[in-house]
């Protein structure tokens, strides 16, 4: 008859067994990440939250403005398709219905949800500039959700608050606490704790991720180390220290960017 020790013993290999199944491997770089969620039921949550937002929030009324972002993220989008093409990986953008809108608000931010759900902030075009300014930011944030950064977020944050349960089972026995994890996944405030150093990964690999889009889409990547600077201008030397930040430091950032640029110049075609 088996032990206590035997038996627990085997649920941990059962575990591990899971975890190990549970893996996929991000596009491009090749890095293995945990991935929980089916992508169909986190593009399902992301379409609706996605549709809440901007029943919420209020649409830019700048014609110039909102088509700029349409744009940019259209031809960086177009991109990231020829990209998978090529790689012969375009199943893993199964589900995509992808949208670009420009929201009014003095907050100096974007982000983009899984299944290429992306909003962009009205208070970050001053320090974007311009169109390739513009492409830095909505690469990275693009980059985020090519490399199902959300989903590892919330895997993580289900095995670290939700026992490792379903995220339906989840959302049905506990939904504001689900709903809150939901948005700390996409770095609705911070923590310091395990999933800090994951979350900085995710910022350095959208960063790697993000210059090779734009570059593919025809902006100058030389530009995004323009554009990191004038974030740290921005910021006056305010950030806090790097190990309390979710985001690498100004320096660590704009160095990696530098070491990132002879790769993602032999995508840069000179514009379109």
């Amino acid at each position: 008859m088996p032990t206590k020790k035997h038996l627990l013993g085997s649920f941990i290999l059962i575990f591990i067994f899971s975890l190990l199944q549970s893996c996929s491997t991000v596009p491009v770089t090749g890095r293995k990440q945990l991935s929980l969620i089916p992508s169909s039921q986190m593009m399902s949550m992301s379409f609706q939250q996605y549709d809440e937002f901007l029943k919420s929030n209020k649409l830019s009324t700048d014609a110039a403005k909102t088509a700029m972002v349409k744009g940019a993220g259209t031809r960086i989008k177009t991109a990231v398709e020829t990209y998978f093409q090529q790689k012969n990986l375009s199943s893993q953008l199964d589900g995509y219905k992808w949208e670009f809108n420009l929201i009014e608000s003095p907050e100096a931010n974007a982000w983009c949800m899984p299944g290429g759900k992306v909003v962009v902030y009205t208070g970050i075009l001053p320090i974007t500039q311009d169109e390739t300014g513009l492409a830095v930011v909505m690469g990275h944030e693009i980059a985020h959700a090519i490399a199902e950064h959300g989903n590892e977020r919330m895997s993580q944050a289900l095995m670290a608050e939700a026992g490792g349960v379903a995220l339906a089972v989840a959302l049905r026995d506990k939904p504001a606490e689900t709903q809150a994890l939901w948005f700390a996944a996409y770095g609705v405030g911070s923590q310091v704790g395990v999933l800090l150093p994951f979350s900085r990964l995710h910022e350095s690999e959208a960063d790697h991720l993000g210059l090779i889009f734009m570059a593919m889409a025809g902006y100058d990547p030389n530009k995004a180390v323009d554009f990191w600077q004038r974030m740290a201008d921005m910021k006056n030397g305010q950030s806090p220290p790097e190990f309390l930040s979710t985001h690498p430091s100004d320096a660590t950032r704009i160095a990696q960017i530098r070491k990132w640029l002879p790769e993602a110049m032999k995508y840069y075609k000179g514009g379109k």
